[in-house]
């Protein structure tokens, strides 16, 4: 399920959720003052695996704590 940031028209709170992709803004209301329909922003991607030439894993990065950048092994 994709993290949405959503930024609320009335408080100007910025805030993420888990929400599935046939959910919309109206569907989501402010976590602070409750206003409906929040204004959805338009985030940063990241993706975790290979970068850099010759298909290596790019040393220190990677998204898993264990050290292992592709979670296997």
């Amino acid at each position: 399920m994709p993290i949405y940031e959503y930024e609320c028209k009335k408080c100007g709170k910025t805030f993420e959720i888990y929400q599935r992709i046939s959910e919309t803004s109206k569907d989501v209301k402010c976590p602070v003052c409750g206003e409906p329909d929040p204004q959805r922003k338009i985030s940063a991607f990241s993706s975790c695996g290979t970068s850099g030439s010759g298909g290596g894993y790019s040393s220190g990065g990677g998204c898993s704590s264990s050290g292992h950048s592709s979670g296997f092994g």
